[in-house]
């Protein structure tokens, strides 16, 4: 019976950051073994390819796009690479592939079919956010977005207070990046001056910055925090 070709986990750097610092010398060499990837998009999973390993040819590698318009047939039949024996890898856009990623339907495939799923290590800044934040990190969650509409939004906020304080536990979220101030200013005015809050913007990046402060100080130092069209984390505990 052939040996099944394992599954890899690929991360991705988190923005122009130095490769040395971020990832370790396991993910170059996990690329240089496979010639076949599922990644979210075509054209940025070739420029990192190209970073990691110059003298990879790109003509032999053969990639498979994962995004919401992929069909789940599509998917099923991403595998068979694995099945006849060859090594195959995820690459997120940034950061850890199934993490707030997509990715995670792909693992559960594999698993079914017996496939070896190995993931690698790399950055994530829900972790590296929380880790820095002074927060609780025994117990946490990730939220991902929340809702657009602002009274439901102002609800979810309210909600994630509450978890937070009734079951000591951080609630981390995200925005679309141009909304990061309104969220911020709307944090401010809709929960208590009492609880912390972290912004963790620019993680790995030159211009990282990550602060936690009470609510009650937000208020007077919010103007000082640049976070509009960045990537960012919100911690509230």
């Amino acid at each position: 019976m052939q040996a099944l070709g394992d599954l890899y986990l690929i991360p991705n750097l988190l923005g122009e950051s130095s490769i040395e610092q971020v990832l370790p010398s396991r993910v170059k060499e996990v690329i240089s073994i496979c010639n076949h990837f599922i990644v979210e998009n075509e054209k940025n999973a070739r420029r990192f390819i190209k970073l990691m390993i110059p003298q990879k040819p790109l003509n032999q590698v053969e990639l498979f796009p994962l995004n919401k318009h992929t069909a789940t047939e599509d998917k099923e039949s991403y595998l068979t690479t694995c099945l006849e024996g060859k090594p195959m890898g995820i690459i997120s856009d940034a950061g850890c592939p199934a993490i707030a990623d997509p990715g995670s339907e792909i693992v559960r495939m594999a698993h079914r079919k017996g496939i070896r799923v190995i993931p690698l290590v790399g950055p994530s800044s829900i972790l590296l956010s929380l880790m820095a934040s002074g927060m609780n990190g025994q117990s946490f969650a990730f939220n991902g977005y929340l809702p657009i509409d602002k009274a439901e939004r102002k609800n979810a906020l309210k909600k994630l207070e509450k978890r937070a304080r009734e079951e000591n536990q951080s609630q981390s979220f995200i925005e679309t990046p141009y909304r990061n101030e309104a969220l911020l200013q709307e944090i401010i005015q809709t929960l208590s001056p009492d609880t912390s809050l972290c912004i963790a913007c620019n993680i790995t990046l030159a211009e990282e910055s990550i602060y936690t402060f009470t609510l009650r100080e937000w208020k007077h130092r919010s103007k000082d925090i640049h976070i509009q069209k960045q990537p960012t984390i919100f911690i509230i505990y």
